[in-house]
């Protein structure tokens, strides 16, 4: 089975191909660039490099956000579509997950972060059992002093992880003191290949219904029905 696995939904663009217990392949990018112009390239260059058609994939697991909207909307849109021409499985995995995939060997608590701006943030509170990853907290859009004043209850360390984590480490810390620890650099970037195991065990989704899953209303959205509820 070879399957492809992509991620667009924050700066980190990042492409994979696996089968069952291997990933065959990697191209990763950090960088403030379009996704829109880079991911084709991307991923034709990888097939080519592992000797894969198109037409030879099995499946598709793409990040559904939460995180930027512009890169998740491009991220699902390129998989939907490739999905229905190639008549192949799709699977969508939460944006977050991927990045706690990369805590695995912490003794603790992982809580992967997204910058929202404003002070808010992506995030969820995770937990590695039996080898596999689960959901303590949902994903969600919170404020940071929120979000650690939420985590105080927790009497286990906590790892912080994701490019964005210094923008808010300092109201982390000094909310939860000791709890805090925070993902070195190779640690703090999604993996694509993460992305593709943790999509192997998820069930498939209806190609023409699947959607991002933004966290929150964006927002053009938000004014919009801001002032459609002044007009009633």
């Amino acid at each position: 089975m070879r399957i492809l696995a992509i991620d667009t939904s924050n700066e980190v663009l990042g492409v994979a191909l696996l089968n069952e217990d291997t990933v065959i392949g990697e191209y990763i990018t950090n960088m403030k660039k379009n996704h829109s112009v880079r991911v084709m390239p991307a991923i034709e260059k990888l097939l080519a490099d592992c000797e894969t058609q198109a037409t030879d994939l099995d499946k598709l697991i793409v990040a559904q956000g939460p995180g930027s909207y512009t890169g998740v909307r491009i991220g699902v849109t390129i998989a939907k579509t490739m999905a229905w021409a190639l008549n192949i499985p799709l699977v969508g995995v939460s944006s977050l997950a991927v990045l706690a995939a990369s805590g695995r060997y912490f003794d603790g608590y992982l809580s992967p972060l997204f910058d929202a701006r404003r002070g808010l943030i992506y995030t969820g509170l995770y937990q590695y059992q039996d080898g596999g990853l689960v959901t303590v907290i949902k994903d969600q859009n919170i404020l940071s002093q929120e979000w650690a004043e939420q985590l105080q209850t927790i009497k286990k360390p906590i790892l912080f992880i994701g490019n964005d984590t210094p923008i808010h480490q300092d109201i982390l810390t000094k909310t939860l003191h000791d709890q805090t620890h925070f993902a070195g650099m190779t640690e703090k970037n999604p993996r694509p290949g993460e992305l593709g195991k943790l999509g192997l065990s998820l069930d498939e989704v209806h190609v023409h219904s699947f959607a991002p899953n933004y966290a929150r209303l964006v927002e053009a959205e938000a004014k919009w029905l801001e002032k459609q509820e002044r007009r009633n």
